[in-house]
């Protein structure tokens, strides 16, 4: 793993909706968010106006942590650009081998929306 870079959540695309879905209506986005089950799995629901890509909409996903964002981006092929979801986080998505990456910076070191670290 690259130095850095902390492992936060898998992220499911899904086309079912499940109990505990959280709707960020401004993404035309429904999750289930990762720290609500034990295995750190996130499942995520596109509406269809929902302007993800769909490499992003059909094949699961990595997410890492990271200290600095824009850091991390350089030099990556990007997918979504940084954007704000809620506040106190920044994401983004990246490609790699064919495959979609998200990279999290939050601005709080104690926001409970962090992955533990060993």
């Amino acid at each position: 793993m690259k130095p850095g870079f902390h492992y936060h959540h898998f992220g499911v695309p899904t086309e079912t909706p499940r109990e505990g879905e959280e709707h960020l209506e401004a993404l035309g986005v429904h999750l289930v968010p990762w720290n609500s089950n034990p295995f750190g799995i996130e499942f995520m629901r596109f509406e269809p106006h929902c302007k993800v890509p769909d490499l992003v909409r059909r094949v699961p996903h990595l997410a890492f942590e990271v200290d600095d964002l824009d850091a991390a981006l350089e030099g990556q092929p990007i997918l979504i650009p940084p954007n704000a979801p809620s506040d106190g986080v920044r994401v983004a998505f990246i490609e790699h081998d064919g495959l979609p990456v998200e990279l999290l910076q939050f601005t709080d070191p104690q926001d409970p929306r962090r992955a533990p670290r060993p």
